[in-house]
């Protein structure tokens, strides 16, 4: 296997000084993640972070591709899903790295999606005030987002995300064979956090994904093409803003509408998160055009078809089972991460490409808007 540099078309770097990592994207990888964790970290043994399915399917790939490279690791396997970022499979995990006698000069590996990702980072954070960790994310929502720029959490009882820490990973490896077996809504879900890249800033690929959207997934080279454009783009908005104190907050467009929906639903398999970014990207366009007057409903409807053109929900009425409240929703916006001062803010939208950070939203706007959605039939 050739050296990954900067000048190879497969990686992308996300500049952070010190701490600057690579995104290797490429299908057929993960038989060369001893290799490339060997090259970086010579010496260094691992422990594996993963779930039942991934084990299932990604394990022995991945351990016999550490074997091969004379590198030793243990692995503990919990459930899938957002239930395992929990209290309690913290601790279990803190506990196993521990007792498996991990050093600081080893290294965590998180193989699975953004739930392992989310989890295993966290774990990293804090096991002996801070161990380095390589993402081995296995969904296409991962892929392109939660593995990249070190956003680590685990949920609380007052919402998703809540307890976490800024901690980048020293390397993610994007294996996009490992995505030819995902299921067809796990795949679906994960596309809209594709489709938020050209939406937030970058109106040419949106474009372009509605024209593509049928060879993305089917898989081939369209699909890698969409897969480095959207960790480019979030890559340049970490490193100039790694802590989400500015721009970085564009990447939260539709994730206050969408996280207080998954709540709502328990963060069960009733609502993916990407089903629910999905929706809350549809609720912000429309919000953005009916209630805020920024661009033309047209151009929202745009946006609202192309994402159930590919079969993702973008209305609150495509949720299953009893929708929620209006005084639950608002309750579960009022505890999203990027209220400041007790005023709500939102990433809303001049048109397609066009997002910005719009702090201090009208509270009593926002519920009349919901309370519309909430009555469509």
């Amino acid at each position: 296997m050739n050296v990954v540099t900067a000048s190879d078309p497969a990686m992308v770097e996300v500049k952070l000084g010190a701490r600057s990592y690579a995104i290797v994207i490429r299908r057929g990888l993960i038989g060369s993640l001893g290799e490339l964790i060997a090259t970086l970290r010579p010496g260094a043994g691992t422990f594996i972070v993963t779930d039942t399915n991934v084990a299932r399917h990604v394990l022995p790939a991945a351990t016999a591709a550490l074997e091969s490279a004379g590198i030793k690791y243990g692995s503990i396997v919990v459930h899938p899903g957002e239930g395992s970022k929990s209290f309690a499979v913290f601790e279990q995990l803190c506990e196993a790295i521990i007792g498996a006698r991990i050093e600081r000069g080893d290294l965590i590996v998180a193989l699975g999606g953004g739930v392992i990702g989310d989890l295993a980072g966290f774990v990293a954070a804090v096991v002996r005030r801070g161990l380095d960790y390589v993402q081995v994310p296995t969904t296409l929502l991962a892929q392109v987002d939660s593995s990249v720029g070190g956003k680590t959490a685990i949920d609380s009882h007052h919402g998703k995300n809540l307890l976490g820490a800024f901690h980048q990973p020293i390397l993610v490896v994007a294996d996009t064979a490992l995505l030819d077996t995902l299921p067809a809504r796990e795949f679906r879900a994960g596309y809209a956090e594709v489709v938020k890249y050209g939406l937030l800033g970058d109106a040419g690929f949106f474009a372009w994904l509605e024209a593509n959207w049928r060879e993305i997934f089917e898989g081939g080279a369209a699909r890698d093409h969409a897969i480095a454009v959207s960790c480019r783009a979030k890559a340049a908005i970490v490193a100039r803003d790694e802590r989400e104190t500015g721009d970085r907050a564009l990447l939260n467009l539709g994730h206050t509408f969408g996280h207080a929906l998954e709540a709502a639903c328990g963060f069960s398999d009733r609502l993916l998160h990407g089903e629910a970014i999905a929706i809350g990207m549809a609720l912000a366009f429309e919000f953005s055009a009916t209630r805020q007057g920024l661009l033309a409903k047209a151009e929202a409807a745009r946006v609202v078809r192309h994402l159930a053109t590919v079969g993702l929900p973008t209305k609150i009425k495509d949720i299953p089972g009893t929708p929620p409240t209006i005084d639950r929703l608002m309750d579960l916006i009022g505890q999203d991460k990027k209220i400041r001062r007790g005023q709500l803010t939102f990433i809303l939208a001049r048109g397609i490409g066009s997002a910005f950070v719009e702090t201090g939203v009208d509270a009593a706007e926002v519920r009349g808007f919901l309370t519309e959605r909430l009555a469509e039939r």
